[in-house]
């Protein structure tokens, strides 16, 4: 277990208040834009990693170390925003069309118009690959820890990243 996550559960351990404020200042930013490539929205990320970090602070105690702390953290945080994904009313196009410009807010730059693309691509893809994409290429995770963040496998992992990376390319090309 990496020492940040050593200093944390031993900050829980001594002074909960203190440990969670640890916690969240170790993780709230990474997860939030986490949550946030997969709900798109500002204040829908805002209310899943809230919701997220309650339901870590009700569960800390039950933390068995099976896992690296950020693993069940971002895992927990993956949970809540399929959750809100799952709890959406909202009627996409089954192919994903116009997904990122009804959910897009007043927080995205328009002007990055390959940042825009790449969002737009990320989106359209099946939610699993989503998860490998975001997971591995903006957090930098090994496919050993996103198959423990998603529950799929490693090989999956790996092929879901790899599918997702040339559906992403060729979807560019296409929009280009």
């Amino acid at each position: 277990m990496q020492e940040r996550d050593e200093r944390i559960l031993e900050a829980l351990r001594e002074d909960e208040s203190r440990g969670m404020a640890l916690l969240m200042e170790t993780y709230a930013e990474p997860v939030y834009w986490h949550v946030r490539r997969l709900l798109v929205r500002h204040e829908d990320a805002q209310d899943a990693v809230q919701e997220a970090f309650i339901r870590i602070y009700k569960a800390i105690g039950g933390f068995r170390r099976e896992s690296a702390l950020s693993t069940w953290v971002y895992r927990i945080a993956t949970n809540e925003a399929l959750r809100s994904l799952r709890s959406r009313r909202e009627s996409v196009p089954l192919d994903g069309s116009g997904i990122f410009e009804q959910q897009a807010d007043f927080w995205t730059d328009w002007s990055d118009r390959d940042a825009v693309r790449l969002q737009k691509a990320i989106l359209s893809l099946p939610r699993k690959q989503q998860l490998a994409f975001n997971l591995r290429w903006y957090d930098e995770m090994d496919y050993e820890e996103i198959a423990r963040i998603t529950g799929m496998s490693a090989g999956a992992a790996k092929a879901n990243y790899h599918f997702a990376k040339d559906k992403i390319i060729q979807y560019i090309k296409e929009n280009d």
